[in-house]
């Protein structure tokens, strides 16, 4: 069984914090290991080479000689044709003092040869330690800069020795700054994740406050984001179980009334026992067509049912289904009003689109002004077909049209039972149009009416 140890926030951070300063000291003390004589060498060429170039700019060069060959702790011979000068001749390791040596020999070669100036590595025996010279011409003289290179292991096995107390001190000092850098980011992962047990248990009335770390502020606030939008599919829950119930209720008990009026009281009047049974057929279709849209809504959120995209003329199907409110033109002096070309072919799901008419004008028939009048306008566009469906009636806010379109949510709290449809029609409009990828919304005026519309595609 392959069981994988899990390891704290903080104890990764004191283990991250811990090896990389450790990693970080070690390099260090290897890099100035390898690198240090090489780095030493490099400056002292620099020293004498900043001499050199300084020559041709001073005036007196005894007095230049005596304090620089001090100051850069080199030792420094200036021949001329009547004398030689030797300054900073007490330096340890100075081997021009003593010519007699291959000092003498690499000297021989700058005055035999043709080169202004020449460079030479050497070793000093006495002091078992390198030593360069330097050489040059200077308006018929000659100089020569002589300097010792230290031996750098003495310094480096101090370094080693420094390198061990330097790591006890780093690893205690990262120990204490990773504890202080987990404790402030994890101590709000903590309060977060305990609030989010209480949100998850069912406590929404909890508030995950702010930090000083941006990424768990912006954590933070989804966890806010997401409470709220619970908070309100709460509150769209018990009123869709409130609206769904008063549908379901009142069919079921005029059902039930005309059920028992026809058992005890109208079997044997023709007349008036049909008229029941016509009342009892009437909302069990009703019932039935509230558990349909039900399921059809869940299979459109689940997307269980795939588009049976097909090429039909547009104008055909809207015609056809206004025909179909035709008997409240007849009853109730609805007036629909159409506009458009003579056709308009499109490609989509031709029965769910059907659908999302049907929908879009029975709910202006639930909402229209006192004029009981839709209008239906389809208009061609560069994109396909704008399909809008408008009322006269009251208008929407601007508050509550953001939430049209949400599956539990009713325009009004206090719940009235439809003319046309179920209440849950603007909700399988939004679910069929996106899953067609069209684009579709809605526009309102106070007192001025609403108007639904969608884009489908050629």
């Amino acid at each position: 069984m392959n069981t994988k140890i899990k390891r704290s926030f903080s104890f990764r951070i004191t283990l991250t914090i811990t090896l990389f300063s450790i990693f970080i000291l070690l390099f260090l003390y290897l890099f100035q290991k390898l690198y240090l004589n090489y780095f030493y060498e490099v400056r002292k060429v620099e020293k004498v080479e900043a001499i050199a170039n300084k020559i041709d700019t001073v005036d007196d060069l005894n007095t230049f000689f005596e304090e620089i060959s001090g100051e850069n702790d080199v030792c420094i011979m200036y021949v001329t044709p009547l004398k030689t000068l030797l300054y900073n001749k007490d330096m340890k390791g100075c081997m021009l003092k003593s010519p007699k040596t291959q000092i003498q020999i690499l000297m021989d070669k700058m005055y035999n040869g043709e080169d202004n100036t020449a460079f030479y590595k050497i070793n000093n025996p006495l002091y078992n330690v390198k030593s360069f010279l330097f050489g040059m011409r200077y308006n018929g003289d000659y100089i020569f800069i002589n300097s010792q290179l230290e031996s750098m292991d003495e310094t480096n096995r101090i370094l080693q020795k420094q390198v061990v107390y330097l790591l006890i001190v780093v690893i205690f000092l990262s120990i204490i700054i990773a504890y202080f850098v987990s404790h402030s980011i994890t101590k709000p992962i903590f309060e977060i994740t305990k609030k989010a047990k209480k949100m998850g248990s069912g406590d929404l009335s909890v508030v995950f406050e702010p930090s000083n770390i941006s990424e768990i502020d912006e954590l933070s606030e989804t966890l806010n984001y997401a409470k709220n939008e619970m908070v309100k599919i709460d509150d769209y829950r018990r009123d869709l179980m409130a609206n769904v119930g008063h549908d379901l209720k009142t069919p079921l008990t005029l059902i039930k009334s005309y059920a028992e009026m026809v058992r005890d009281i109208t079997y044997k009047d023709d007349e008036k026992r049909n008229a029941h049974l016509k009342v009892i057929i009437n909302e069990t279709d009703r019932l039935n067509e509230l558990v349909c849209d039900i399921i059809e809504l869940s299979k459109l959120e689940a997307s269980a049912e795939e588009l049976n995209i097909e090429k039909f003329d547009l104008i055909k199907e809207v015609k056809g289904i206004i025909d179909n409110f035709e008997i409240l033109e007849l009853t109730e002096n609805y007036n629909f009003i159409f506009t458009g070309p003579n056709e308009a072919f499109v490609k989509a799901d031709k029965k769910k689109i059907n659908q999302v008419i049907y929908n879009l004008i029975g709910n202006a028939v639930n909402y229209t002004g006192d004029d009981a009048t839709v209008y239906v306008n389809i208009t061609k566009i560069k994109t396909g077909y704008q399909v809008e469906v408008i009322d006269t009636g009251k208008g929407i806010d601007d508050e509550t049209i953001k939430h049209v379109w949400d599956r539990y949510y009713k325009t009004e709290k206090k719940h009235k039972r439809n003319k046309v449809g179920t209440g849950l029609g603007l909700s399988i409009v939004r679910e069929i149009l996106e899953a067609h990828n069209f684009k579709y919304g809605v526009k309102s005026t106070k007192g001025k009416g609403t108007n639904f519309y969608f884009i489908a595609k050629k």
